[in-house]
């Protein structure tokens, strides 16, 4: 009988000592699995912090460099340099005789969203807001993505690679006229396309502007509004 009871302990206290280990066992496990939540979202985080930086690396190129697709079309972009005076501009005007209407051709001097698109073989002038009566150029050439060869290059009659120029100048004769200068491209010499207006002022860039320049005809028949969009949209 005593046997019997001595066994009926032991298997007792065997099946306490074993439900103590399986706590223990499962104690641990439970202090894995916590682990296993916390470095979870550390993982996430490192996996989105990598898809972030995948879409940033595939988003476009930004303002890197004055590219025809960096500059902003009809902004003047001041050159501010010790050897010259970049405030005798401080705004322009720019019109055509092609093409919008005569509103849309008369905006006031500005220092962005100025008209920066036109026709091959139209008019083009200028109504700078200035000090100066006389002095200021207009160079045009096609567009260049090294804008800080204007920064450096010296404007003479006989500077290459220029297409037209255009010298601004107050006929103080007839001040009302409020008439300063204009140009045209001619499209047997020029092709469509984008065309860098630099601002020069005794012998010296002082200011660029990107504009473009579409073939004759495209542009007689739009609205304000559609030119408003086309020159938006380069």
């Amino acid at each position: 009988m005593l046997n019997k009871k001595l066994l009926c302990l032991l298997l007792i206290l065997a099946m306490v000592l074993s439900l103590a280990a399986c706590k223990k066992q499962g104690g641990n496990n439970d202090g894995s699995a916590s682990g296993n939540s916390t470095a979870a979202p550390a993982a996430k985080s490192e996996s989105t912090t990598a898809d972030s930086n995948k879409t940033k690396s595939e988003k476009p190129a930004g303002n890197g460099g004055q590219t025809a697709s960096a500059m902003v079309p009809g902004k003047l972009n001041f050159i501010t340099l010790d050897d010259r005076d970049s405030s005798v501009i401080r705004g322009i005007t720019v019109y055509g005789n092609r093409c919008g209407s005569p509103e849309y051709n008369a905006k006031p001097t500005a220092t962005e969203g100025i008209r920066c698109i036109f026709e091959l073989n139209e008019y083009v002038g200028f109504i700078p807001d200035t000090d100066a009566t006389y002095g200021i150029r207009v160079w045009i050439l096609e567009h260049r993505e090294d804008q800080k060869f204007y920064e450096t290059t010296k404007f003479a009659d006989q500077m290459p690679g220029f297409v037209q120029y255009c010298d601004l100048h107050f006929d103080t004769d007839e001040p009302d006229s409020n008439y300063w200068g204009e140009f045209y491209l001619n499209p047997e010499d020029c092709k469509a396309g984008y065309y860098d207006f630099v601002f020069v002022y005794e012998g010296k860039a002082v200011a660029t502007m990107l504009t473009y320049f579409y073939n004759q005809g495209e542009l007689e028949d739009k609205s304000d509004a559609e030119l408003d969009k086309l020159a938006k949209g380069l």
